[in-house]
């Protein structure tokens, strides 16, 4: 029997598009021209992700809340194929516990189970417990500074957990 591989979670704004990178680079547009309703942090996008998170050992799922934009102006831009994207509830979906994000159940349930990697900018300590307390697998929950988003870091991180 083949066991699949850990899924990871992308969030976008924070881990693949930085905030404020500390030496001010930037990264050239790359066409088609996104519309005005695309954020304009897309400049900062590093192509170098795309090949360093396609060699990673894992089933990417964006978890973001770009949901298919993420595919049509981020996916191209890294050379990566359509991923899945990880649905959110409509509205403001159900209450949660106090520090809780609320992309973590969603993450939980759509994982149901599999070892799983999160990479966010918003992570917690409540993320992690409640992870700890609902989720029967084991889970990475890797929080990114948004200021400089993945670094080699990460992804020697990424890497070594998933072995």
């Amino acid at each position: 029997m083949t066991v699949p591989s850990p899924l990871l979670f992308l969030d976008v704004d924070g881990p693949l598009i930085p905030f404020g990178a500390a030496d001010g680079r930037a990264y050239p547009t790359y066409p088609p021209t996104p519309p005005s309703s695309v954020s304009p942090l897309l400049a900062r996008l590093d192509p170098a992700h795309g090949p360093r998170l396609a060699a990673l050992p894992y089933e990417l799922v964006w978890a973001t809340t770009w949901e298919e934009d993420a595919n049509a102006w981020v996916a191209p831009r890294l050379g990566l194929p359509v991923l899945p994207v990880l649905p959110w509830p409509p509205g403001d979906g159900p209450a949660l516990a106090a520090g809780l994000h609320w992309k973590t159940p969603e993450l939980v349930a759509w994982a149901a189970g599999r070892p799983f990697a999160w990479v966010d900018d918003e992570i917690g300590a409540a993320d992690r417990a409640w992870v700890a307390a609902h989720h029967p697998g084991p889970a990475l929950l890797h929080r990114v500074d948004p200021g400089r988003g993945l670094t080699e870091a990460d992804y020697e991180r990424l890497a070594g957990w998933a072995e």
